[in-house]
């Protein structure tokens, strides 16, 4: 089912649910989503070596946990939790090589979070926050090795910011569905390290963040 779809199911529940107060000061809140994380990427050259080449990140899907606590009614902050797998492709003058690397991501990200209406059934938030990287078990391709040798690959890890909007929808007392989708900001340097050769590249990620999932209040 299309997000759009079963975000009009969960609002339409969340309508005839009979009204009463639903997050407020002290309440935690767990949700559990599936994540699309779709790179907004560009990067420079991979230099020296490869004058008028570029790196592509491609898309991942995976689990998240997050957790938010309601300072006030209307304030809370919130913790994302999850790791994603990608592959990093050549493009340009190294596009033959198609795949050259691969590396996990680890983006843990706090944001402080503006619940619009913390006592309906229907919830909007907007929020904006930090992110900090780490880039892991990064590996280079075998076409990538077969084409320059054994190749050591590491990433920088990144600190940037993040911004956030989303809804919860009751579906029961407790319970509810979330849309949330986010912007983070990653940058990071990839080094390729071949015998005594070093070739690096900035490249920024950029991802946009969609999820979907379901959430409970404590």
């Amino acid at each position: 089912m299309q997000f759009t779809s079963l975000l009009a199911v969960a609002i339409a529940i969340g309508i005839a649910i009979p009204a009463q107060a639903q997050i407020s000061k002290g309440d935690v809140l767990i949700r559990a989503r599936a994540i699309v994380v779709a790179p907004n990427e560009r990067s420079g050259a991979v230099t020296p070596g490869f004058p008028g080449s570029h790196l592509g990140v491609d898309s991942s899907v995976a689990p998240e946990v997050d957790f938010t606590y309601m300072l006030s009614d209307h304030i809370g902050t919130e913790l994302i939790l999850a790791t994603t797998k990608h592959s990093v492709s050549g493009r340009g003058t190294i596009a033959a090589l198609d795949k050259v690397a691969s590396t996990w991501v680890l983006p843990p990200t706090l944001t402080l979070q503006y619940h619009f209406a913390p006592k309906s059934h229907v919830r909007p938030y907007l929020g904006a926050g930090v992110n900090y990287t780490i880039f892991y078990h990064a590996r280079a391709s075998d076409s990538l090795v077969g084409a320059i040798g054994a190749t050591d690959v590491h990433l920088t890890d990144s600190f940037g910011y993040a911004l956030q909007t989303g809804i919860d929808v009751d579906i029961s007392r407790r319970m509810f569905v979330n849309l949330d989708v986010k912007y983070i900001d990653i940058n990071t340097t990839a080094r390729l390290d071949t015998g005594a050769a070093v070739n690096r590249a900035r490249v920024h990620v950029d991802p946009i963040v969609a999820g979907i999932g379901v959430g409970i209040r404590l």
